[in-house]
């Protein structure tokens, strides 16, 4: 019974749950109902969900310039690639992009119903995102306590990375949400490995590995949390002989065989497999389109990455300091979350030795886990100082906060203005004008950016031969014999990337050939990134 105000009134109900002092070390202890109170001073306990400050917090900083910055071009391949026909999605993932087919079918469902606007399109991310801090609280409580979960949420949230990836019409938010929704399976299926833990688990992993191919070498680390578990299980067992039937028995309660926790782990990793192996070999036959434009890895990338996923180098260190003084202090505890950053990192770069794959964006799923590491450090502390490093973090990241409002694009130099473009066009334009982009193959995607803002007041497309839907790509084809094309058309409206002073000269081959015999030049706009000049028919 708790004494208040003189009356005595029922303690609260309480649940078992795992508090791993190491991974495979089980202890039980009661905490409030549904583990998710929080204690603060003066020993009352009032019921605030850990998760709730993480998740609102995240959610207010991603939605806040949500729409801000122009989609840029991988923005604009999301766009291109949800807004076709299902026959035409999937023809696109045969051809090039198998890897992110699944998120773009889930993407073309989402914009069927809310719409295609730049909001619109990012809202899913940043959902994902806020869900994301709300699973690390979450997982923070399952592995150290209430204070550690809500410290390593809060620190997510204010990360530029986490506004970065929750802006972006892209399944890297998405996936990191999985693979902490993943992970917190994990550890309830270590403690109970029941039915329902083992199809949960399953399902969270299978999306996962659909949602981001990558984010699947979260298993490694994943499977040394199951061996921790079964090594350390064994002495335990052995210990079982010395004891009573009774004790055995509650004792087998309380903690599972280790080859049952082994086989219903194995078990979960059969659909998973069943359901991204194919996929993985379409899309591995489709690397050498996909990542033409990577680079091998090199050792200084492995220095630069916390800040590429952090998007501040200054974030990034103290977000590296702060997890290796976790990690430092925590021990065995913190065996799973280091493994969880470690081994994606590791592994990736390893292969990006081999094979052009190392894009430090792709492991923006493991920063959930650092954070994870840098809140058991802070936890350390009185909460206000753990609560003012959080702010100082935050404050540090402002300049890049407000620098990936006005673009996207990396460096923030790199804008390829698309929208100033279309605007220029959609004030000048005439009936029976025509656009030509140069070049056509390219990753800026000139005609997606220009067809997204100008819709279907876009000038027609004077060389299109066979547009990207029908061929199952990112790019158009354009006509072979571009004079004859370009027959009967008075004005072009020429796109080029990158900055040209002289716009017709710049177009190589029987385009420019078939542009600088006809038309000449009227009128030239140089915008960031890119250059529009109006182009009109030889007297």
């Amino acid at each position: 019974m708790i004494p208040h105000h003189g009356r005595s009134l029922p303690a609260p109900p309480s649940v078992t749950v795992w508090q791993a002092r190491d991974v495979g070390h089980l202890s039980d202890r009661s905490i409030p109902a549904a583990g998710i109170g929080v204690r603060l001073s003066g020993g009352r306990l009032r019921s605030v969900p850990v998760w709730l400050a993480p998740a609102t917090v995240t959610l207010l900083a991603t939605l806040v310039g949500l729409d801000a910055a122009q989609p840029w071009r991988d923005e604009l391949a999301t766009w291109s690639a949800a807004t076709r026909e299902l026959g035409g999605l999937f023809r696109l993932a045969g051809t090039i992009d198998a890897a992110t087919g699944p998120y773009y079918l889930f993407m073309h469902a989402w914009l069927a119903a809310a719409g295609d606007s730049v909001a619109a399109l990012r809202l899913p991310s940043a959902l994902a995102m806020a869900a994301t801090a709300g699973l690390t609280a979450v997982l923070g409580h399952r592995l150290w306590d209430a204070r550690v979960g809500t410290l390593a949420g809060l620190l997510f949230a204010v990360l530029p990375g986490t506004s970065r990836y929750g802006q972006e019409a892209r399944p890297y938010a998405l996936a990191s949400a999985l693979a902490v929704l993943s992970t917190l399976l994990l550890v309830a299926g270590l403690q109970r490995p029941t039915r329902r833990h083992l199809i949960g688990y399953a399902a969270a992993t299978t999306a996962l590995g659909l949602t981001h191919l990558v984010a699947l070498t979260l298993l490694v680390a994943h499977a040394v949390a199951v061996l921790a578990r079964t090594v350390r299980a064994g002495p335990a067992a052995g210990a079982d002989a010395g004891r009573s039937d009774g004790q055995r028995s509650a004792g087998k309660r309380q903690s599972p065989a280790p080859g049952r926790v082994l086989g219903y782990w194995l078990a979960a990793l059969v659909p998973v497999a069943m359901a991204v192996v194919p996929l993985a070999l379409v899309a591995s036959g489709q690397r050498g389109r996909q990542l033409d434009w990577v680079d091998a890895a090199r050792p200084g990338d492995l220095a630069a990455l916390a800040g590429g996923v952090a998007q501040s180098g200054v974030v990034g260190g103290v977000l590296i300091g702060l997890a290796a003084l976790g990690a430092a202090r925590a021990g065995r505890r913190a065996l799973l979350p280091l493994s969880c950053v470690l081994a994606p990192v590791l592994l990736l770069f390893l292969a990006g030795l081999a094979v052009p794959l190392w894009v430090p964006r792709y492991l923006v799923f493991v920063v959930p886990f650092g954070c994870l590491l840098a809140g058991a450090a802070l936890a350390s502390a009185r909460l206000p100082a753990a609560l003012a490093v959080v702010m100082l973090t935050g404050l540090l990241g402002l300049p890049e906060q407000a620098a990936l409002r006005r673009t996207h694009e990396w460096p923030r130099t790199a804008t390829v203005d698309y929208r100033a473009t279309a605007e220029i066009i959609a004030a000048g334009q005439r009936p029976g004008d025509a656009v030509v982009y140069s070049p056509r193959d390219s990753w800026l995607f000139l005609d997606l950016g220009l067809r997204y803002h100008l819709g279907g007041r876009i000038p027609r497309d004077a060389l299109l031969a066979e547009g990207q839907e029908r061929r199952g790509d990112l790019w158009a084809a354009e006509c072979d014999r571009p004079a004859e094309c370009l027959a009967g058309v008075d004005r072009v409206w020429l796109v080029l990337a990158g900055r040209r002073s002289d716009p017709l000269a710049a177009v190589p081959g029987a385009k420019g050939d078939a542009l600088r015999e006809r038309f000449t030049l009227s009128q030239v706009w140089p915008r960031a990134g890119v250059t529009l000049a109006l182009l009109t028919r030889r007297g």
